[in-house]
């Protein structure tokens, strides 16, 4: 049986750590809401595991982003990303998350940092949303789901707008730019960088 490097498997292991928390998020949130109904299931694929704030940065940073742009975070869970990009980086953000609880904490939170007139929250379907005043998109979903989102995005997504993947490449496009970022606690996270044309 021939041996592998001890390198080689955590290499290998890490690189599959993000699919694996995103699979096991998904069977959690199945067994936490068995009343869903098929429907919702399809547009709840994409389950909620917050990104690492030094991830949120790097993907603001790869896009650009500065005080002119519109920032639409799709499956924005917390708002880490949105809050980041109003406060730090002074665009316009918008998230968009399905998740009642998610939405309203994220909204409120929002308020309490004063950010009200840069950042805002939309509980509404990802799926549905306009995307023609956004200059950036950032994603973190699975490659289904960023699948799913293609023809929208490629349809309303005006040109020269920048759409920045976390982890999950989107089927079909070639990145302009893939970058690796290590979070603090180690974990290795790949970022790509698409630019409409």
């Amino acid at each position: 049986m021939p041996r592998v490097a001890p390198n080689r498997v955590a290499w290998r292991f890490t690189a599959a750590v993000p699919f694996m928390v995103l699979f096991l998020a998904t069977l959690l949130a199945a067994q936490q809401a068995p009343s869903l109904g098929p429907a919702d299931w399809y547009d709840r694929l994409a389950p909620y595991v917050p990104t690492p704030m030094v991830v949120v940065e790097d993907m603001l940073k790869l896009a650009q982003v500065d005080r002119y742009d519109r920032v639409y975070d799709l499956g924005s869970g917390d708002g880490r990303i949105v809050i980041m990009a109003a406060q730090k980086f002074g665009a316009e953000a918008v998230g968009v998350e399905l998740d009642d609880r998610l939405a309203s904490e994220s909204a409120a939170r929002i308020v309490e940092l004063g950010l009200q007139k840069r950042a805002k929250i939309l509980r509404a379907n990802m799926y549905e949303v306009d995307l023609r005043r956004a200059t950036v998109v950032t994603l973190y979903l699975l490659t289904s789901v960023n699948e799913r989102l293609k023809p929208i995005i490629e349809k309303t997504l005006r040109k020269g707008a920048r759409v920045v993947c976390h982890d999950f490449k989107v089927p079909g496009w070639e990145p302009e730019k893939t970058v690796t970022v290590v979070s603090d606690s180690g974990v290795s996270h790949t970022l790509y960088l698409y630019v409409r044309h």
